[in-house]
């Protein structure tokens, strides 16, 4: 079987630092020598190219501008290549994830994410594990010769999640990423288990990248003794084009007249609002109490069981389309269980 030709795109993030000698603080890494630092990577049968940002950035500056930029280099070179492979720092690694997820359509090639909590040139770092798992997932192809991952994906600590099930949990664990809703894809041990009927697969034809993304997206997280009039400035179709509400348990906020009020006329004036559970797993059922009733009879879209992170890039990517409303409640790329 050939070699999986692999192009690992580094964004920055903490599994591009080593320590520099002479002064030592941390640099970040040349990719364009990479088996000098992770030289176990030759024992992989992959083809390997790689590709850096300009300018590294850290995972807090991360914005639509990024991730444009990243999906335009895979778009670019789609057809060169078996899979891709981009290091990023893992704070904001979901979000990106889910937005390369929601930008591309008809995706049939693996995009993995993947980055450390410790730098790659530290003795006891993570990175390395991570890079040579998700370089081997990348390059994982089935009985027919086909990518066996044909979509975003984030590896991390022998896990490998779907990107826009994925959420960062921990800033001090190398088990730092979970799927709360969703079985893990594959976890790696002395082999690479695969959960192949949890894959997924698209049924578009041909791929596209959309990178048409609207950031005027608000995020509003419900908690006791709220008062709403403190984010009377985000209801206002003017300034936001939507707003994704955090509430509580199944999809359940206080009642609030106040509240009340600031939805309707804000939904009468155009705006989405998008209903998605504050709790680490489950699913928002509205309707189920009384205190969620209002949000159906207002026209709050319910969010059923997605992440903040795949809520919030997945609006993005939907709202300039000419029926936003319609898109959003559907299944596009496995973000949420229909």
């Amino acid at each position: 079987m050939n070699k999986s030709k692999i192009l690992v795109i580094y964004t920055g993030g903490t599994i591009g630092m080593i320590n520099d000698i002479e002064t030592g603080q941390l640099k970040n890494v040349n990719f364009d020598l990479i088996y000098d630092h992770v030289p176990e990577l030759k024992r992989l049968n992959v083809e390997l190219h790689t590709k850096s940002f300009e300018k590294p950035i850290d995972s807090s500056e991360v914005n639509v501008k990024d991730w444009v930029e990243m999906a335009q280099i895979i778009y670019d070179n789609y057809s060169d290549f078996d899979g891709f492979v981009i290091l990023h720092g893992s704070d904001t690694m979901s979000y990106s994830a889910s937005a390369l997820s929601f930008m591309f359509d008809g995706l049939k090639k693996p995009i993995i994410f993947t980055g450390s909590q410790l730098p790659i040139g530290t003795i006891r770092t993570d990175g390395k594990e991570n890079l040579i798992t998700a370089i081997e997932i990348a390059g994982a192809k089935d009985e027919r010769n086909n990518p066996l991952i044909q979509e975003v994906a984030v590896y991390f600590d022998y896990k490998l999640l779907r990107g826009n099930r994925s959420t960062k949990d921990s800033a001090e664990h190398f088990e730092a990423f979970r799927s709360p809703n969703y079985a893990q894809l594959g976890s790696a041990g002395v082999s690479i288990i695969y959960n192949h009927d949890k894959l997924y697969r698209t049924t578009s034809e041909i791929l596209t990248l959309n990178t048409n993304l609207n950031t005027k997206v608000a995020l509003l997280k419900i908690y006791p003794g709220i008062d709403f009039q403190l984010y009377k400035g985000l209801f206002d179709i003017n300034t936001s084009k939507a707003i994704i509400i955090e509430t509580f348990g199944a999809g359940n906020s206080p009642s609030s007249e106040s509240f009340r009020a600031l939805l309707e006329k804000y939904i009468s004036d155009g705006g989405m609002v998008l209903n998605i559970t504050q709790c680490n797993s489950g699913s928002v059922k509205q309707g189920m109490y009384a205190t969620s009733s209002m949000f159906t009879k207002l026209g709050v879209i319910s969010g059923i069981d997605m992440t903040t992170e795949a809520a919030v890039t997945k609006m993005m990517t939907v709202l300039n389309q000419s029926n936003p409303k319609e898109i959003l409640q559907l299944n596009l790329r496995g973000e949420l269980t229909l």
